[in-house]
């Protein structure tokens, strides 16, 4: 019933997670009309111009281009580049209370009140008519990803107590937040196009209220004593002065700085430099879906085999992202520049997947096995990135040329990568040096303690 009941509730998580990507990126091929309709245009989209992600427990990273309406001046771009950043900028405010609020009251009931904010953002989304309602909307969505990504990435954490199952089932999670991204933009195309503005939001908050449902029937708030026979977690302010939790965090907004500054600059770009067509620029990010979801199959595979090598891991990817990185500049044509994305995305997965159960582990072994507040580090790691990329990537650009914006995010990944080998001799403890476990081999002292070791039987 335990294993039936934690299955269920990954299924929960990874739904929420692909739920807020979907949101995130459904308007890429909607927003032209949107903000046409708006300036009274005729919903004809125009030059192409990227729009930036943002990352939670995980990540929320786009892999598709969007095409924005010819711009009558500098203030729709910075508009467009505020409403995209807007998110982000929320979800990294709000997370150091959502990571507290979490440790106090279990990781049901954010998850549930996350889902709610994200429905309501989501129905936002299908009546906006105006720009302040499309931002209300967006920044809405953040404060819902704060408690729902990071409460859901910390439930994984939690009910996957041991290696290899943690792995896997975040490394699930990772491939829920990248299919996300994918699928959002033809499914928000053609609802769109064939059913009207409205629809694909309507689908998606239809989606997300049954999410919430389920998860109010494998979890009713009050239905257990577990939250109250807890330990109490480690305060965020102290894991974030936990030199190897503050290598992790950096490791994460380090790597995902080329993809979140790329996004709103490749396309103009590959159009000044190679002629790209609109096609081409639209499935610029397509195909490295692909490697993504392979590099966290293999990182799933080697943790298993090798799990005290997760900090090499991490650090290849961030020595394949630099490389990339400083790759991109040279390609001449959309031939060429897919194979470097492609390694970006697949270096990124290597990060995602080794460092993600490294937080957990770290936790375990030097503080209390209460994962909100460290995976709130976590996502504050990505929103950082992302928050920044649709607002500065352009004055980069504008200012060095986009050749020095790509050669100094690689250098700066390849410089990082090193700076993992601070990790190494903590990933080699082993997890039955753990707090949790030591309390579980000593025998359950407590009701919390009798829950986790039915757990770990079952």
């Amino acid at each position: 019933e335990a294993r039936r009941q934690r299955r269920l509730l990954l299924l929960v998580v990874c739904v929420a997670l692909l739920l807020d990507n979907m949101l995130y990126m459904v308007i890429v091929p909607i927003i032209p009309d949107y903000i046409a309709a708006m300036r009274g245009g005729g919903g004809t989209a125009g030059p192409s111009a990227p729009a930036g992600g943002n990352g939670s427990g995980g990540g929320n990273r786009s892999l598709l281009s969007a095409r924005y309406p010819p711009s009558t001046g500098g203030n729709e771009d910075v508009q467009i580049g505020v409403l995209f950043a807007s998110k982000a900028s929320l979800q990294r405010l709000v997370n150091p209370l959502s990571g507290t609020l979490i440790d106090r009251v279990g990781y049901e009931v954010p998850l549930l009140a996350g889902l709610g904010v994200m429905f309501l953002s989501t129905t936002t989304f299908a009546f906006a008519e105006n720009y302040a309602t499309l931002f209300a909307a967006r920044s809405l969505q953040g404060l819902g990803s704060a408690f729902a990504d990071t409460a859901g990435i910390a439930l994984i954490a939690d009910r996957y107590a041991e290696e290899p199952a943690r792995s896997r089932a975040l490394g699930t999670a990772l491939a829920c937040i990248s299919f996300g991204s994918l699928a959002a933009p033809p499914f928000g195309g053609v609802l769109y196009e064939f059913a009207g503005k409205r629809v694909p939001f309507l689908v998606l908050a239809c989606v997300c209220l049954l999410d919430g449902l389920l998860l109010l029937a494998l979890a009713p708030p009050g239905a257990t004593g577990a939250r109250a026979n807890m330990p109490v977690g480690t305060p965020i302010h102290r894991l974030m002065i936990d030199p190897y939790i503050a290598v992790v965090a950096g490791a994460l907004a380090t790597c995902n700085i080329p993809l979140a500054f790329l996004e709103p600059t490749i396309a103009n770009w590959m159009k000044e430099s190679m002629g790209a067509s609109e096609w081409e620029v639209g499935l610029t990010w397509l195909p490295a879906f692909f490697p993504h979801v392979l590099g966290v199959y293999v990182t799933v595979r080697l943790a298993a085999a090798y799990p005290h090598l997760q900090w090499f891991y991490g650090a290849l990817g961030m020595a394949i992202i630099g490389a990339s990185s400083c790759l991109v500049p040279a390609c001449r044509n959309f031939g060429q520049v897919i194979i470097p994305l492609c390694g970006i995305c697949f270096g990124i997965a290597l990060v995602d997947t080794a460092l993600l159960p490294t937080l957990a582990f770290l936790v375990d072994v030097r503080h209390v096995s209460v994962y909100g507040s460290v995976y709130a580090i976590a996502d504050i790691s990505y929103s950082v990135a992302y928050a920044l990329g649709p607002i500065v990537a352009g004055q980069i650009v504008h200012t060095m040329g986009f050749a020095q914006l790509n050669l100094g995010m690689g250098l700066a990944n390849v410089l990082y990568a090193p700076v993992l080998l601070f990790l190494k001799n903590v990933c080699q403890m082993k997890p039955s040096h753990s707090e949790r476990n030591i309390l579980l081999e000593e025998g359950p002292k407590g009701l919390y303690d009798t829950i986790k070791m039915e757990e770990r039987k079952g």
